[in-house]
């Protein structure tokens, strides 16, 4: 073997016993690190179980509210990132302006003609386009019926824009019969059981039609994190038929009924084609009476589908989505809590640094430099950091399942379904051992070992300063959150309480079908019979629902029928409408059933259409002459402006009047101490009537507060959170105070001898803790004002920001305080003055 050779073998052996030894040298000295570590731990336990217990608890509150809050926003930022095609898949939106320029209304849908016409239009850029369109019908399939919420018809083409899981049939072919069904897996065992639906005919009510259609497909349910989910997907031949056909349903551009989205080419700027999309519309749109372009008065928009979920709130969406907002404000609040507990440890670490002075004053004289003591001190925070997460983590598994009923989310702290989970959970810990130990590591490794040696080492006036200013710090947060709390509380109370102008108490709502609209009236007067209830109606929109419908107006101005380029959003109703809701008139009169001329040329607007239109009052508007839809009639009466919408949304243009059809809604005026017995009755007519359609009752009250949850759902998390924060802050508090009074021992048993009074120790010891709460509350003030102002922006009627909140929420921190503080004090006070003395 030639020499150079062995030469080499014989320098790789000796390397690789190198290195070996090596990394064996550093891997004891790493167990030595952690075993010293762990040693120092128990011995700080041993002598002060109270602030080793206060630091962890601290610490793993902390860290339980940011791994929890982690969970949430990943979830919420994960949603359809599970298509393959996500970053390539578009929805288009429609907008529309008033003469002033401004968005009057914005939907989440547009009409059936602009999907294919974009795919026609530019084929270079958009790949496939695709409609979804929802309905509520009764699916049946032998003894099962159900009336499905989440039933879709959709094109064809949808299976090759998103990705759902396939577990059988032909997905790309499914929906192109006419009678073609796409279920997923959790439908098709609520309808089949055990049996196999492939093939099978299921029956689908829509109003008074019956469809027979056929199961093509089945898919995995539709994963949580995806803004519309479905159980079933049916063909749209359906759709095209109610419109008349594919040829009539080309024609209409005002029936904005379609989730429409776009799956784009690779490569492509969607920023491009919408600015290519106005000579669009006005190459497929015709200009208004006024020969202005139709781009002019209706916009169309692309959203990212990754967007739309936290970015859109728009006037109709599929599903409720969430906002970025609220991602933010957990977010917030998930650092403000882990900040919180950071200021304890570093606290309560600085305040009893005394205890470790010799200690640093000896591995000083030893030879450790500054760097090393900062490095073991850091470490020992860190594997503090450590400890406390064992602890947050069981607090994560047990309060888990109630976070996610909570924030209706299907949350998992699962490792090995997310490996990366752990990797940021150690990033967390070190983040959190890094903050807590960083100003006590260079505190502590500034001793000055001659003076600590000789006893008279003090800590200067500067570290006092800044514990004092981390307490300030902590409770600035708390008051923050506790101002929130109240804000919220108070807007919801104002929003439960406000008057909105008619009577939503005791009125249930009911689907209408053709058999009750074409009886109506011999229908209501065989109810109002029944007693307990008061009155009936029908109407396309109920209030508490979204104004969504609007057509064309012209109006009597100046002696002349002219244009009026406003949106008036209309409603459909039947005579009785004004007197189930009770409404008010303020001019003119109601609807009148001997009048045959008002099922046909009588309006009734609200206060706000009158003045948009431009008449100077109410009774200038009665008997003037309006074209709406192209029905030409008189304004026979002015109703007095009420919240037919949320509180989130201004009152807006309406116009009532009477059609042939087209209602969607019973109202029953009932008197509400009767309800179960009248709800019984009408299952009872209901079931007569329609033996297989389940009867769904809601109630307009209801309604109306679901409108509200989301801001329920804040209120709660600034609710709890503020209490988390308020928790740590007191434990916080509570180890400084007894630290405090433990150092001054002696002096209060000199005060005692000299005859000062419990109250006497008491206000000596709690007014330096009082003086830092206050000038939290004095700090925490313009930054909760800001906040809530800011939130408060998004109401179109809300509460204004008082002063009394944050006089509250002050009171409320300092009473905290004050009793925090008391107890320990109290305590001192009660001590012996001969026991004071005895105190080394």
């Amino acid at each position: 073997m030639p020499r150079i050779t062995v030469f080499f073998m014989v320098w790789k052996m000796k390397r690789s016993t190198e290195l070996h030894s090596t990394f064996y040298k550093i891997h004891l000295q790493e167990k030595a690190m952690l075993k010293n570590y762990f040693n120092i731990f128990l011995r700080n336990f041993k002598k002060s179980p109270v602030y080793v217990l206060i630091n962890i608890f601290g610490l793993a509150l902390g860290m339980t509210v940011s791994i929890l809050i982690f969970l949430f926003v990943q979830h919420e930022l994960s949603y359809d990132q599970y298509h393959e095609k996500a970053d390539k898949i578009y929805r288009v939106s429609r907008s529309w302006t008033d003469q002033n320029g401004e968005i009057s209304l914005h939907l989440g849908h547009a009409a059936p003609p602009f999907a294919p016409l974009l795919k026609s239009d530019f084929g270079a850029v958009v790949q496939e386009s695709v409609r979804l369109m929802s309905n509520n019908p009764l699916v049946k399939y032998q003894g099962n019926s159900f009336t499905e919420e989440r039933f879709y018809f959709g094109d064809p083409e949808v299976f090759k824009v998103f990705s759902w899981t396939r577990i059988d049939g032909d997905l790309d072919n499914a929906l192109t019969f006419p009678d073609g069904l796409v279920i997923t897996a959790s439908t098709a065992k609520r309808y089949f059981g055990n049996e196999d639906p492939m093939g099978k005919s299921m029956q689908v009510v829509i109003g008074d039609n019956t469809i027979e259609m056929q199961v093509r497909g089945i898919v995995e349910d539709v994963p949580d994190n995806s803004h519309f989910k479905f159980d079933i997907l049916a063909s749209m031949k359906p759709v095209e038929e109610f419109y008349g056909g594919l040829a009539q349903m080309m024609q209409n551009f005002g029936s904005n009924n379609f989730s429409t989205f776009l799956l784009l080419n690779d490569g492509a700027d969607f920023h491009e084609l919408e600015n290519q999309l106005p000579a669009f519309i006005d190459r497929h749109m015709s200009p208004n009476s006024e020969g202005i372009p139709a781009s002019k008065g209706t916009q169309l928009k692309l959203w990212p589908l990754k967007d739309i979920h936290l970015h859109s709130n728009l006037d109709s969406e599929m599903e409720p989505n969430s906002s970025i907002e609220y991602v933010y404000i957990y977010l917030a609040i998930a650092l403000f809590i882990l900040l919180i507990a950071c200021i304890n440890f570093m606290n309560l670490s600085t305040a009893r640094s005394s205890k470790r002075a010799m200690e640093v004053g000896l591995r000083k004289v030893m030879g450790a430099d500054k760097e090393l003591l900062i490095r073991q001190f850091m470490g020992e925070s860190i594997f503090m950091a450590f400890v406390a997460l064992a602890f947050a983590l069981i607090l994560v598994y047990l309060t888990l399942p109630i976070f996610s009923d909570f924030t209706d989310k299907d949350l998992h702290l699962d490792f090995l379904e997310h490996p990366a989970y752990l990797f940021w959970i150690v990033i967390l810990v070190i983040f959190v051992g890094l903050i807590s130990g960083s100003y006590p590591a260079l505190f502590l490794s500034g001793f000055e070992p001659v003076k600590v040696m000789k006893g008279t080492y003090k800590i200067g006036s500067i570290h006092e300063k800044l514990r004092s200013i981390l307490v300030v710090g902590q409770f600035a947060i708390s008051i923050v959150l506790i101002v929130c709390v109240i804000v919220v509380i108070n807007q919801l109370d104002y929003m439960k309480s406000k008057d909105l102008g008619f009577e939503k108490e005791g009125i249930l709502v009911l689907p209408a079908y053709t058999q009750l609209t074409d009886n109506f009236e011999m229908m209501r007067e065989r109810l109002k019979k029944q007693p307990g209830i008061l009155e009936v109606s029908l109407a396309s929109r109920i209030p508490s629902g979204r104004l969504l419908d609007s057509q064309g107006t012209k109006a009597e101005v100046g002696g002349e029928l002219s244009p009026i380029n406003i949106r008036i959003a209309d409603v459909h109703v039947s005579h009785t409408f004004k007197e189930t809701f009770g409404m008010k008139m303020v001019a003119g009169r109601n609807f009148d059933f001997n009048l045959a001329s008002d099922s046909t040329q009588a309006f009734i607007l609200n206060e706000t259409a009158i003045r948009a239109i431009g008449w100077s009052n109410p009774e200038e508007a009665v008997d003037k002459q309006i074209e709406y839809g192209g029905r030409r009639g008189y304004v026979v009466g002015v109703l007095k402006d009420f919240h037919f919408e949320s509180l989130h949304q201004p009152i807006v243009p309406i116009i009532f009047m009477i059609p042939e059809n087209r209602f969607g809604n019973v109202a029953i005026k009932i008197q509400s101490d009767r309800k179960e017995e009248i709800m019984e009755y009408l299952r009872g007519e209901w079931m007569a009537m329609r033996p297989d359609s389940p009867v769904e009752f809601t109630s307009v009250e209801d309604q109306f507060l679901r409108q509200y949850e989301a801001e329920e759902r804040i209120g709660t998390i600034f609710g709890f959170f503020a209490m988390l924060a308020i928790l740590i802050s007191v434990l916080g508090l509570f180890g400084l105070t007894a630290y405090a009074t433990e150092q001054r021992t002696k002096e209060i048993g000199i005060r005692k001898v000299m005859g000062a009074s419990v109250f006497n120790i008491v206000t000596l010891l709690g007014k330096d803790f009082l003086k830092l709460v206050l000038l939290g509350f004095l700090i925490s003030i313009p930054i909760a004002w800001y906040g809530m102002d800011q939130w408060l922006g998004g109401f179109a009627y809300g509460i204004s920001v008082s002063w009394v909140v944050f006089l509250i929420a002050g009171l409320s921190a300092s009473l905290i305080a004050l009793v925090t503080v008391s107890s320990q004090s109290i305590k001192a006070a009660m001590i012996n003055p001969v026991d004071s003395f005895r105190v080394d």
